[in-house]
């Protein structure tokens, strides 16, 4: 039992170390994803695997640029502030429903398991790939248009893309 503690510890110190480098996390996640993709194409095989991981991760995607708090619940009481005449100036910041490290951790895992997944003969279900590729992008597109016109709609964009930079106008 010692030794299980011991080895979560290490597991946690070595999380905490990757924590503040999202640069090199992501690039790693990306090149797994590569990695997994490239065995599914040279091996001709496991597209279910494939599927359920895309499937996976559009999920997390979806998760990650959603707002935690429901904004149309957060417009109707800014509606009413504004009718009782009172002024909601009040910051309010995008919080995620799924932050970020928890999304690539999340990500990191399944890919993981999918690549292990595409060592095991049992799981390689023969289907037709091109209908699960065509499901897929139909998904992908209608889940993204209706995540767009929320975000069209609440006003808000939940990326961030590095510290805004002001110039020095002197």
């Amino acid at each position: 039992m010692e030794k299980i503690d011991q080895l979560k510890q290490l597991y946690q110190v070595n999380l905490d170390k990757v924590t503040p480098h999202y640069k090199e996390r992501w690039a790693v996640l990306i090149a797994l994803n590569v990695l997994f993709l490239l065995r599914i194409v040279m091996a001709q095989g496991w597209y279910v695997v494939c599927y359920a991981l895309g499937l996976f991760q559009l999920n997390q995607f979806l998760a990650f640029l959603t707002p935690k708090f429901d904004m149309s619940l957060q417009q109707d009481e800014a509606n009413k502030e504004l009718e009782a005449g009172e002024r909601a100036d009040d910051f309010k910041p995008f919080i995620r429903r799924l932050p970020e490290f928890k999304f690539w951790y999340n990500s990191m895992r399944a890919t993981l398991i999918s690549l292990v997944l595409s060592l095991i003969r049992i799981v390689d279900i023969p289907v037709f790939w091109p209908i699960l590729l065509m499901y897929f992008l139909v998904l992908f597109f209608l889940t993204m248009r209706k995540q767009i016109q929320h975000m069209i709609k609440y006003k808000y964009v939940p990326l961030d893309i590095g510290k805004k930079k002001y110039s020095n106008s002197k």
